[in-house]
C-alpha cells in the first residue's frame, strides 16, 4: 500500500524522494493542504502546511530531505539557498536569504546565497540569516540566530549570535 501511495505521491512532486520516510497519514495531509488548498502549491517537494517556502526556484538541494517538510519553518529563498547532502532541518526554522535597505524598507538587498554544507543539523527554532556559509558537519543548538558563516567542518554552533561551542567528529554514514 505505501509503495502506491509513494508512486502516486511522485505524480504530483517532481523532486520528492521516494526513499524519505512520511506516513502515509502524513502525506495524504500534506498533499490535500499543499495541492488541494493551495499552501505552498508551487513548491515541486512536499512542504508541512504550517511552513511556508518563498522563491523555491532559488533553493538547490542536493538533499532528499525536502526543506519545510517540518512543522513551522520559513524558507525565505530569495537571494538564493543551497543545501548539500543529508542535511537535517527541524521544526519552527528559519532560514532567510534576504534582507531589507536599512535606508528604504521597500527595498531589498541583493546578497550571495546562504550555504548549508552537508550532513548538517539546523534544530528547532534556529535562524540563518543572508550571506552565511555553514561548512560540512555543522550542528546548530536550538533557538542560535547565525549571523555570519562558519565554514569550517564539524562543529557545534549555538548563541545569539552564534558562535562555535564545540569541535566534533566527523560524521559518521
Amino acid at each position: 500500500m505505501r509503495i502506491l501511495v509513494l508512486k502516486f505521491f511522485k505524480l504530483f512532486y517532481k523532486q520528492m524522494d521516494l526513499s524519505v520516510y512520511y506516513s502515509v497519514k502524513k502525506m495524504f495531509l500534506i498533499f490535500f493542504m499543499q495541492k488541494i488548498i493551495g499552501v505552498n502549491r508551487k513548491v515541486p517537494w512536499p512542504v508541512h502546511f504550517t511552513s511556508f517556502v518563498k522563491s523555491h526556484e532559488n533553493i538547490k538541494k542536493k538533499t532528499a530531505k525536502n526543506p519545510g517538510a517540518a512543522p513551522g519553518c520559513y524558507i525565505d529563498g530569495r537571494n538564493g539557498i543551497i543545501i548539500e547532502e543529508n542535511v537535517w532541518i527541524g521544526p519552527n526554522v528559519s532560514i532567510i536569504s534576504q534582507n531589507h535597505s536599512l535606508t528604504k524598507y521597500t527595498n531589498y538587498k541583493k546578497a550571495n546565497p546562504i550555504k548549508i554544507g552537508k550532513n548538517s543539523l539546523l534544530t528547532t527554532g534556529c535562524i540563518i540569516l543572508p550571506e552565511v556559509e555553514l561548512g560540512e558537519h555543522t550542528i546548530v543548538a536550538a533557538g542560535a540566530v547565525v549571523t555570519k558563516s562558519f565554514p569550517e567542518k564539524n562543529q557545534v554552533l549555538a548563541g545569539n549570535p552564534a558562535k562555535v561551542i564545540k569541535v566534533i567528529d566527523d560524521y559518521e554514514n
